[in-house]
């Protein structure tokens, strides 16, 4: 019956209930970093770019710089510092492990960078969940680049 008691409780308590539900889905997902070896993990799904896949759907350009490593660490951790939703979690002489978390969902994506070699910065973004994530990865890569070559 519509204008019970116990209707109107569960009535109020479902857009809670949903909204819980999707909080807790935030925490879902497990990292896929690096190896024990240093290298990125490869992609496994549309949700993932990286600089040491040689697949096109995957594979994204590696940054480059001129000049030195320190210095272009120091600006690549400036530029990442300033993206929204944006935490370093791990800044390590030649690696710099990023969680970005997406404004709606508030699923979190991962985002590595190893200084592979003189002038070359090895790169990878994934999400955690799902498989197709609209170029958000890509995207994200790409705006990276733009702000990484940028004014210092």
């Amino acid at each position: 019956m519509a204008g019970s008691p116990t209707w109107s409780a569960a009535a109020r308590a479902a857009p809670i209930l949903a909204s819980a539900l999707l909080v807790a889905a935030c925490g879902l997902g497990t990292a896929t970093l690096r190896g024990a070896d240093g290298r990125l993990a490869p992609c496994t799904a549309a949700h993932c770019v990286s600089s040491t896949e040689t697949r096109p759907d995957y594979r994204v350009d590696p940054l480059r710089y001129s000049g030195s490593q320190q210095d272009a660490h120091a600006h690549l951790v400036g530029v990442l510092e300033g993206l929204p939703r944006t935490q370093v979690i791990a800044d390590r002489g030649d690696y710099v492990y990023v969680q970005v978390t997406t404004p709606l969902m508030r699923y979190v994506d991962d985002v590595e960078f190893v200084f592979a070699a003189p002038g070359v910065i090895d790169l990878r973004s994934s999400s955690r969940m799902g498989y197709y994530d609209f170029g958000a990865n890509r995207n994200r890569v790409e705006l990276i680049r733009a702000m990484f070559a940028g004014p210092r």
